[in-house]
């Protein structure tokens, strides 16, 4: 499993495989944001929102959402070879 730290320093959380996908799915917290290149095979990526924070996914910052939307993307091996790719999220 992977950990990075956003730019606004949220950390992020990716499966690199099916496994650590559903390890994921699994031990993530009911506040956490995920994402997923729809359609596709891709990694699974979950926002870890900070101590407090309970935003929906229309007030999270642009900025935050492209760097989470590219990472499965970039994380997909058919997505990656596509110029866009639609990439779905939920709390």
């Amino acid at each position: 499993m992977y950990f990075f730290t956003t730019s606004q320093g949220y950390t992020l959380y990716m499966g690199k495989d099916k496994f650590e996908n559903e390890d994921l799915i699994k031990y993530g917290l009911p506040e956490d944001v995920w994402f997923h290149v729809d359609g596709l095979s891709s990694a699974h990526v979950y926002l870890r929102q900070k101590e407090g924070d309970s935003f929906l996914l229309d007030e999270l910052d642009p900025t935050l959402v492209n760097e989470c939307c590219q990472l499965v993307k970039d994380n997909s091996i058919e997505g990656c070879k596509l110029a866009s790719c639609p990439v779905v999220s939920r709390i």
